[in-house]
């Protein structure tokens, strides 16, 4: 498959990609296309608009990971859900595909998947979310 470049510079605005109707991009083809560009965060909404965002600044950085070491912790501790990072795509049932900056989900309901579904974008709402924002939010 042939790939273009495109350089987004760090804290910028989302960039919003409007697909037409006419092409289609099913759940299979979209984990495919955030997996060859794996660098980027994109999710989609629930009108099919590709949402891509840049890299966060540092002092964002800093703040997502002392928050996800906490909630590691918690979640470790609790023991009856599973912890996710930003890096965890969910898609949710207006056919949005999300990842917020941790998120949640009990034990029993992601049990419940099937093996092929937790391999790519699960198709759950987290139980529990947090999204931190940034200056550009």
């Amino acid at each position: 498959m042939k790939t273009s470049l495109v350089t987004i510079p760090v804290e910028t605005s989302p960039i919003v990609l409007r697909i037409p109707t006419a092409l289609e991009i099913n759940d299979e083809l979209f984990f495919e296309f955030c997996q060859i560009n794996r660098d980027l965060r994109i999710e989609r909404t629930s009108e099919g608009e590709i949402i891509i965002m840049s890299p966060t600044g540092s002092e964002t950085g800093g703040r997502n990971f002392d928050l996800i070491y906490h909630f590691a912790t918690w979640v470790k501790q609790d023991g009856t859900g599973k912890g996710f990072d930003s890096s965890t795509g969910f898609k949710l049932l207006n056919g949005a595909n999300r990842s917020p900056d941790v998120a949640w989900v009990k034990l029993e309901r992601w049990q419940r998947l099937t093996r092929k579904q937790r391999r790519q974008f699960a198709p759950i709402c987290p139980d529990f979310v947090i999204e931190l924002c940034s200056p550009n939010d």
